[in-house]
């Protein structure tokens, strides 16, 4: 065996070349993109309407916020159905005015100020859900592509086991090696195809959760965004500052602080004014009448909603840092898994796959030509099977970091951002 790795070394340089030109071809416009999954995703996602349906639901009590109080028609009717004089109707005397409440301490301007910032969070949960939705949908195209990939490699290596059986039976069938060779080229065969059943599977499972949440068929996959690793240019850290999480967070804190300031406008008794005509039954007269209400906080002053609502906004401040601390550390954590999984993935399929390629490529001739012995050709063939399904494996766990790293560092919208 290490005869045949020796040459595999020795042709590196121009397996790599190889290798190169024997990658996946340039996509066409038949194959599904990442983006084009992004934005069929979005048209048909329930969670997408959901949030917008909460939009237009923020927006609708911000219009309620922003009312005043109605008026309130009165009609009294007094100094009736009584006895003696007061008999029947002959001494009613009947008022009809309207009352008015007066709102004092700032009430309407502090209900608006909440409803301004329910509908700004609203608003930042829709860019939530969408970051949610594109981290969910860029993980099940990688889990696709990967499938694909892996469905590919394994009908090779059926085909390949074939070949080595075949090979087999010629070289036993001349009386140059052993009835044991077929048998153990045998084995193999059923084992690749056994294989390919279950990799068959996993992909229908892959391309049937992409097509849930895309809404239709994926079709043919964009494979080259698969094999693509890291980006043009210096990486740059990311920051917690400005991501959604975030500015959720000291949404949350916005919210609360109008909270606060609602409530302690409502320690403030509200007035009501009313003003009506009096008709007395026995002379016909008319008079006006006035009147103000004053409500007496005697029982309730309200202090106890401006102590929870205080206690609610320091609760939003401490959990605004504990979301700064969570989303340095998170962004740290994905960073670090990004970079070992790019060195992985640049590792595994560079030199080690041409190496690989090389070594079995080498292994296949020698043993068709009785220059090496079946169990060399099967530990070259069986170290190219690892080798590409570690290499897939590095690509898709790449993928998958940087689709998480994306999505802590999603940034909000600059206009939600200005508005905290």
């Amino acid at each position: 065996m290490h005869h045949i790795f020796a040459a595999s070394l020795a042709a590196a340089a121009c397996a790599a070349s190889a290798q190169a030109q024997t990658a996946p071809p340039a996509v066409t416009e038949a194959h599904l993109t990442l983006e084009q999954a992004l934005q069929l995703a979005g048209a048909t996602a329930p969670g997408v309407d959901a949030a917008d349906a909460g939009v237009r639901a923020a927006e609708a009590q911000r219009r309620v916020a922003g009312l005043r109080p109605n008026p309130s028609l009165n009609v009294e009717s007094e100094n009736v159905v009584g006895t003696g004089a007061y008999s029947g109707l002959r001494s009613a005397e009947t008022t009809v005015g309207m009352s008015l409440p007066v709102e004092l301490g700032g009430k309407r301007t502090a209900r608006i100020a909440v409803a301004d910032a329910q509908t700004l969070r609203a608003q930042l949960q829709g860019t939530v859900v969408r970051a949610d939705l594109r981290l969910r949908v860029t993980q099940a195209f990688n889990e696709a592509a990967a499938a694909e990939r892996r469905l590919l490699v394994a009908r090779e290596q059926v085909g390949i086991a074939t070949e080595g059986l075949r090979a087999a039976s010629v070289r036993v069938k001349a009386g140059r090696a052993s009835p044991l060779e077929a048998q153990r080229a045998e084995v193999v065969r059923v084992n690749a195809a056994t294989a390919l059943e279950r990799t068959e599977r996993t992909a229908q499972l892959a391309r049937g959760n992409l097509a849930r949440l895309i809404g239709r068929e994926p079709g043919a996959l964009d494979l080259g965004w698969f094999e693509r690793i890291g980006g043009i240019g210096p990486h740059q850290p990311a920051r917690a500052e400005g991501t959604l999480a975030l500015v959720a967070a000291q949404a949350d804190v916005t919210t609360a602080k109008a909270q606060e300031r609602l409530a302690r406008s409502q320690r403030v008794p509200d007035i009501t004014l009313s003003a009506g005509a009096r008709r007395l039954e026995a002379t016909n007269d008319v008079a006006a009448v006035f009147g103000v209400s004053i409500p007496l906080p005697v029982f309730n002053n309200g202090s106890a909603n401006v102590d929870a609502a205080r206690a609610q906004r320091q609760q939003a401040e401490a959990l605004r840092r504990v979301a700064l601390l969570d989303a340095e550390q998170a962004i740290a954590g994905a960073e670090t898994d990004v970079a070992n999984a790019e060195a992985n993935a640049r590792a595994a399929t560079g030199p080690a796959l041409a190496a690989a390629e090389e070594a079995a490529r080498i292994a296949r001739i020698g043993y068709r030509e009785g220059k090496f012995g079946q169990l060399d050709l099967l530990e070259a063939e069986r170290t190219l099977a690892e080798t590409r399904a570690a290499a897939i494996d590095a690509l898709a766990a790449y993928h998958d970091a940087q689709a998480r790293l994306e999505r802590l560092t999603a940034r909000a919208p600059t206009a939600m951002e200005d508005q905290q």
